[in-house]
């Protein structure tokens, strides 16, 4: 019976049609201003440009029952060591002051405990605003040994029993990210491990609200993308069973076909995990926040606040340091990106709203910028690299400067001409010195992250934000409204760009705002010296012009 029940879920998976891509169109961008404001090395917050601010129309306070809604409450958090993770916790911690409890899923990892990562967490940047000022309200942390690709979550008996019993809100964060994630690892984390989180859910004794974390790309195949669960690319339980009860080869071997017009692996098991959430809607207080690519703080828990390098933020550190002369996008299109502490607003008041009133069919919301307050690649772009070269970094290698292609030849060439050729002599002179090599590496590393979110880059998505505006204007109306934004409106991109690069260079590179005057200093040197190459590069194509010239004339 297994046998024959395999072969009919393998075949029906393979014969499933998908549609193509449909062409995309034009978006508009506003241009509502709003300085931000930008901290300093002694946490002090400044206006980043100059001008009189633009403020939104205030909306009075009708109601008072956002905050009101976590206090006592206990909340259980999955993927809260990640990016959007941490910035979710130290939101709660410190604008939720009556929570009563926020449970921490953590997984032993690098040859760490479960108990030994908390106390690496509890100490991590994050938080030192609360350890400054409330350093009590990070007692309401307690870690959950588990993990969410083991079943039942790998909890213990007694953490078990506890979430049962005292768990009202779940934050479901966790997944893996990565573009280029095997489909099996994918599968577990996406869509499995969901599954099980669901499962758990289901047995929760005062459970009030579910929020899902999906992504606004999990259905790239439709250019205009509304706030719903579209139908997924194959059956989520066909699909589990295949990623469970096939041997590995096999599911690697029928990955692309499982795969078809998706560009990753992340967007398809997104894609039947979303469908997976909405089956458990008619028995669980369950929402779905879709956010798009996100990025750097607009202001909590500091303005640019950011602590890892994947995706755009590592292609801005390497533009900034000028090692990236060519990336392929189509930059007439617009761009959706949308900053973490947005997100982190829109799911706490997601959660609330969901337990006010849950919606069927299961309420989505696209958590995005491109309809509400767009901008293009190619302004984007252009911003990027004056801030670059207004507030360089010590660590800049070479002038900043680079072009969006899509001519993928021409791409190639430039790649090859002004990125690893570079990279390679740089490496050179570092082995000469006696130092490691690690140029060419880092090319390398960031090549692979260009090329992953290429799709994303050449293509454009319309994403319908009429829940996500609506939760806002309830939002605005509760007392506590302006402490949680959840859209981007009247928000000053420029202002935003440059938070978000001194952010990079502070939180990433450990670069502190003392060194910028070597660094222009040392930015001015490397202008003259691109200067001076390029004047040969004129001279040396002069003389093979002439040379060639004579030749034809012998």
């Amino acid at each position: 019976m297994i046998v024959k029940s395999l072969e009919s879920t393998v075949s029906s998976v393979l014969s499933l049609k998908r549609p193509a891509l449909i062409a995309h169109g034009e978006q508009l961008h506003s241009k509502n201003a709003r300085p931000l404001a930008v901290i300093d090395e002694n946490n002090n917050e400044f206006l980043a440009s100059g001008g009189e601010e633009l403020e939104l129309e205030p909306e009075p306070a009708t109601t008072d029952t956002l905050r009101p809604f976590y206090d006592g409450k206990s909340v259980f958090v999955t993927g809260g060591t990640g990016f959007l993770g941490k910035v979710l916790i130290e939101k709660l911690l410190r604008a939720c002051e009556g929570l009563r409890t926020i449970y921490i899923l953590l997984r032993p990892k690098r040859g760490l405990t479960s108990e030994q990562r908390y106390r690496e967490f509890v100490r991590h940047p994050v938080f030192d605003r609360l350890r400054s000022k409330t350093p009590q309200l990070l007692e309401k942390l307690v870690c959950v040994g588990g993990d969410i690709s083991l079943p039942l979550l790998g909890l213990s008996e007694r953490d078990h029993r506890t979430l049962l019993e005292q768990v009202q809100v779940v934050f479901h964060v966790a997944a893996t990210v990565r573009f280029n994630e095997g489909l099996i690892e994918a599968a577990l984390l996406n869509t499995i491990g969901t599954k099980r989180l669901l499962d758990l859910c289901d047995n929760m004794q005062q459970l009030q609200s579910v929020v899902h974390v999906s992504t606004a790309y999990s259905n790239p195949c439709r250019s205009e993308v509304d706030e719903v669960v579209y139908p997924p690319p194959m059956d989520p339980e066909q699909f589990m069973q295949c990623i469970q009860l096939l041997p590995g080869d096999v599911i690697n071997a029928i990955a692309g076909k499982l795969q078809g017009t998706h560009p990753n692996t992340y967007t398809l098991t997104k894609s039947i995990t979303e469908q997976l959430v909405a089956q458990y809607a008619d028995r669980l207080p369950l929402c779905i926040v879709r956010p798009s690519i996100v990025t750097g703080a607009v202001a909590e828990p500091y303005p640019g606040w950011i602590d890892n390098v994947y995706g755009i933020t590592g292609i801005m550190m390497e533009i900034g340091r000028g090692t990236i002369s060519s990336i392929m996008c189509d930059e007439r299109c617009t761009m959706d990106v949308i900053p973490v502490d947005i997100v982190c607003n829109t799911l706490i008041a997601a959660a609330w709203e969901n337990a006010q009133k849950i919606a069927t069919p299961i309420r989505v919301y696209n958590c995005t910028s491109g309809q509400v307050n767009g901008i293009k690649w190619h302004e984007y772009g252009r911003i990027t690299q004056q801030c670059a070269v207004r507030n360089p970094t010590k660590y800049v290698m070479l002038y900043p400067g680079f072009r969006f292609r899509t001519n993928r030849l021409m791409h190639k060439l430039v790649e090859l001409l002004l990125h690893f050729l570079p990279a390679y002599l740089f490496d050179v002179l570092m082995r000469a010195q006696g130092a490691k090599p690690i140029m060419a590496k880092i090319a390398k590393r960031f090549q692979k992250a260009a090329d992953t979110g290429e799709y994303f880059a050449m293509h454009e998505w319309s994403f319908r934000n009429d829940n996500l505006l609506g939760l806002g204007r309830r939002v605005r109306r509760d007392r506590a409204g302006a402490d949680f934004p959840c859209d981007v409106r009247g928000l000053d991109w420029a202002a935003y760009i440059e938070n978000y690069m001194l952010g990079i260079r502070r939180f990433v590179l450990k670069d502190e705002l003392d060194s910028m005057s070597q660094a222009r200093s040392k930015l001015q040197r490397l202008l003259w010296l691109k200067r001076f190459l390029q004047l040969g590069a004129l001279l040396l194509l002069y003389y093979f012009c002439g040379l060639l010239f004579r030749m034809q004339h012998i």
